[in-house]
């Protein structure tokens, strides 16, 4: 089962595709360029429709998702968080 999707190699957080995913489960992200598997545990719950982080990312990291910079972290987060506005803010303000 894929629970999440993420379009380069490069990217940081992927976005959940799956309702209902909870901590410590293990989830298997789908990498669209390169049609290739990793995988990873949730290390909080992580609603349908938003980001799990793949790596761990510090204050001022810039974060990508579908190859495009959408902001800076702004609390640390691990790889398996939940990434949504509390840990990312964007850098146009």
């Amino acid at each position: 089962m894929i629970h999440a999707v993420l379009h380069e190699h490069e990217d940081t957080v992927g976005v959940a595709v799956v309702e209902g995913i909870k901590a410590g489960v293990a989830l298997n992200a789908w990498i669209m360029d390169g049609d290739t598997l990793v995988e990873i545990v949730a290390r909080q719950d992580i609603p349908i429709g938003h980001k799990v982080a793949l790596k761990d990312m510090a204050v001022g990291d810039t974060v990508y998702k579908y190859g495009v910079d959408i902001g800076k972290v702004i609390a640390p987060i691990k790889a398996g968080d939940h990434a949504h506005v509390h840990n990312i803010k964007t850098k146009r303000w």
